[in-house]
């Protein structure tokens, strides 16, 4: 026989989640190959971390050395069975991704790791006598590598060794990865637990850097300092967690509300409320877009989780489901929006770090709010000098984070300069492409995502920018299309949610996705990237504003706040409202629209093309406003809400000087911005309610650019519901008649009417009254600037 091939699975869980575990292979009963696929049970092992794994050995014929093995793995997972376990590797027939490896002679192992968590960085690991502390980390260029353990009262190891306290040796691994030993120091988990660390890395060239491990759970710092290298004799807490030293965490530990460290699974036993469940569909969810650091206000500093603690009580009474953090990860500086991400596995210090996050998860779950995150994948901070840039060589194409194409020597500039930076990629975003061909890349941010799953319950994602990951790679010297690097993200998209839907099946997957690509929406198994739903920045552009835009987008409350009479493009939004039924999330603010892009402002702003919000000229705004949050929230794609759109809050979000411009949401809803908090909070409530405004299904059977009237059917079963909206700033108060053959003999109930007193209107309207459609004909009065929702009357 040509030897045995021993397969390993390691889902790099630290809790079993799969079982019934099967190698599959396309070969035959006598280790030959074959069409036909051979199921082998996979007996239950641990890993080197602990973690639950599984392994069969497997014998080939002779004939087979040097020819192509293929196989992959079945299991039974969360919420289904027989489940096929490879999100990466090669697509054959049907669509099924097998790993390929040529046999050679003798014994060999093969191994498909889903996640690399609980392997890379500082873990607790079973020891000779007891659990260990092993550092590990991917430096597959380095001449040596060493761990350092730095004085925790400076939490900074300066560029010639100042701050550290103790040496350690590593060693290297056929993978590149090299890891610590069995020193007695590191048996002392209780000690070391909150202690800094960095790893000294002699590159291929002989020179030494200090780099953090980029898998680290926590970096030390909640300021904005760096030392850049020089000695450091601060306080801790004024580093930049960027440019800090990485920490050691237990994560089967979590800090209670008395201080106290308790388990996971004491701190979790109580998470839910049967009487508030959560979401579990994307079409279900009403999301709140929440910036942690935009609250706080009347404090000079930027919010933190405790902020957003005290913040669920005002989200349950708005009524939302599911709460969209931008990103908490990680990021430069101590104010910022998050999207310059250093440590995919930490929780930024100034925001409060990982254990403020649990407890604010719990909190939501509790509440019946899903937490979802906004995550950054397309680009690192741009000055990662002691994260991702030049990890462990100099040489541009062994820069390993970085997606680099060809030699330096390829590429001069303009003058016939060398141009050594001529072979990164850009892609549209603030730094140049990650190397998402290298799977230790890849497994960065996929192992980051599944850690957010697994150790904070979080319920799904938002994927910043997934366009500049597909579509928008060129190389950097001049622009030409990088396509390998578009099919390399391509394939690590694909395997992000797959990895993470084999972990939690019903995850919520979304994307910020401009391509218009379908494959976006797609279900992994068909080809596709596997999201939920992508933004659907077109149905903000038709809706509201798209500052310079041509004539070809509607902006409706744009032209609306002119305060004429002039027609409006209601058909060409009636396009934008049929389109938000293909798996979209719809918006009339986001965080890129309330002040930070290109002539945006907070929509109560635009209402009135920027005029003071005074008298009669609020009263317009507001009920513009209206107008938009119904066509947003009625349509038939998932709505997100911006922080304090919901109140009106009029100050321009921008990333550069959002603390200043905070607002106190709970002031405004007691005061200037309570009808609007009173129409929002009814017209979620309503939604909730309604499994036709929940589904997917529309019939935008009318749009009057004259007179700026819109109307739509939604509908789901025997449960259907009628929407109209004017933006005309004159009532049609002897009703307004509108054709269609679904009319036919039905009865409609008002349930809702912008207009009304409560709301700050004038109070036109049909006064909840059920109105009957007689010869396909339906005459409602419609108010001026309002939006009016029917329920049909059934038998």
């Amino acid at each position: 026989m040509a030897g045995s091939v021993a397969f390993v699975f390691r889902p790099g869980l630290a809790s079993p989640a799969f079982s019934n575990v099967r190698l599959c292979g396309l070969w035959d009963s006598h280790g030959r190959p074959s069409s036909a696929e051979t199921q082998i049970v996979m007996a239950p092992v641990a890993d080197a971390a602990g973690c639950p794994a599984f392994q069969v050995a497997v014998s080939f014929d002779d004939s087979v050395v040097g020819q192509t093995i293929r196989w992959g793995i079945r299991a039974d997972g969360p919420g289904a069975a027989d489940r096929w376990m490879i999100a990466s590797g090669i697509v054959r027939d049907g669509g099924t991704v097998f790993l390929e490896f040529v046999l050679g002679a003798g014994d060999q192992t093969r191994a498909y790791d889903l996640t690399l968590g609980r392997s890379l960085g500082a873990n607790i690991v079973p020891g000779p006598s007891g659990n260990i502390l092993r550092f590990s980390v991917w430096a597959p260029n380095a001449k040596d590598v060493a761990l350092v353990l730095a004085d925790p009262s400076v939490g900074y190891v300066a560029d010639d060794g100042t701050g550290i306290v103790r040496t350690l040796p590593m060693t290297r691994e056929p993978t590149g990865v090299w890891s610590t030993g069995q020193d007695p120091i590191l048996a002392d988990i209780g000690h070391l637990v909150g202690k800094p660390y960095m790893y000294r890395i002699t590159k291929d060239d002989g020179s030494v850097a200090y780099r953090s491990d980029l898998f680290s759970r926590a970096q030390i710092g909640q300021g904005g300092f760096d030392p850049d290298g020089k000695p450091y004799g601060g306080l801790p807490s004024l580093l930049d967690g960027t440019k800090s030293c990485s920490v050691v965490v237990d994560p089967e530990r979590v800090v209670d509300e008395n201080g106290d460290s308790i388990a996971t699974a004491t701190f979790w036993a109580d998470e839910f409320d049967p009487a508030k469940p959560l979401p579990t569909q994307t079409q279900d969810l009403l999301i709140y877009e929440l910036h942690v650091g935009a609250l706080g206000f009347g404090r000079p500093e930027a919010g933190t989780l405790d902020d957003a603690l005290a913040f669920v009580g005002y989200l349950e009474e708005l009524g939302v489901n599911a709460v969209e953090l931008l990103p908490i990860a990680e990021f430069q500086g101590y104010e910022g929006w998050g999207y310059s991400t250093s440590h995919f596995a930490a929780i930024e210090g100034s925001a409060g770090g990982a254990d403020r996050l649990k407890h604010f998860v719990r909190k939501c779950h509790r509440h019946g709010i899903a937490v979802l995150l906004d995550v950054v994948y397309n680009h690192y901070d741009g000055d990662a000098e002691r994260a991702e840039w030049q990890y462990d060589s100099n040489d541009p194409p062994k820069n390993i984070y970085y997606w680099y194409e060809g030699q330096p020597s390829d590429y001069q500039d303009a003058a016939g300069h060398p141009f050594p930076d001529g072979g990164y990629v850009d892609n549209q975003s603030t730094g140049y492409a990650p190397r998402f061909s290298e799977e230790m890349v890849r497994q960065l941010f996929i192992s980051s995502a599944a850690a957010f799953v697994t150790d904070f319950h979080v319920d799904g994602f938002r994927v910043d920018q997934t366009t500049a990951i597909h579509s928008y790679a060129v190389l950097h010297a001049d622009g030409r299309p990088a396509d390998a690097a578009k099919i390399a993200g391509i394939a690590f998209l694909r395997q992000w949610t797959q990895t993470l839907r084999l972990i939690k099946p019903g995850l919520f997957l979304t994307a910020e996705d401009h391509s218009g690509w379908a494959a976006v929406t797609q279900p992994f198994e068909q080809g596709g990237l596997g999201f939920d739903a992508a933004w659907y920045s077109d149905f903000y552009h038709h809706l509201v504003d798209f500052g310079d835009g041509g004539p070809e987008w509607a902006k409706l409350v744009r032209n609306a706040g002119y305060g004429d009479a002039r027609a409006l493009a209601m058909s060409a939004f009636a396009g934008a409202l049929r389109g938000s039924a293909d798996g979209k999330i719809v918006y009339t603010e986001s965080h890129d629209e309330a002040g930070n892009g290109h002539d945006t402002a907070r929509t109560i702003c635009l209402a009135v093309n920027n005029a003071p919000l005074v008298g009669d000229t609020r009263t317009w705004a507001e009920a513009r406003v209206r107008v938009a949050a119904g066509l947003s929230l009625l349509s038939a794609g998932t709505p997100m809400f911006f922080m304090g759109e919901e109140v009106g809050a009029q100050q321009p979000y921008r990333y550069n000087d959002f603390v200043q411009h905070r607002e106190d949401f709970a002031g405004l809803k007691a005061g200037s911005g309570k009808n609007l908090f009173a129409f929002y909070k009814d017209l979620i409530a309503l939604s909730c309610g309604s499994p036709a405004v929940r589904s997917r299904a529309i019939d935008v059977f009318l749009a009057d650019d004259a007179n700026r009237v819109i109307g739509f059917r939604r509908w789901s079963g025997d449960d259907e519901v009628l929407v109209v909206a004017s933006l005309n700033p004159a009532p049609f108060d002897h009703g307004y008649v509108m054709h269609d053959a679904a009319f036919n003999g039905t009865h409609w109930h008002e349930v809702l009417n912008s207009d009304a007193t409560a709301y700050g209107g004038h109070g036109l309207g049909n006064f909840g009254a059920t109105l009957a459609a007689e010869g396909g004909a339906f005459n409602p009065v419609v108010p001026a600037t309002g939006i009016l929702v029917f329920h049909r009357v059934t038998a």
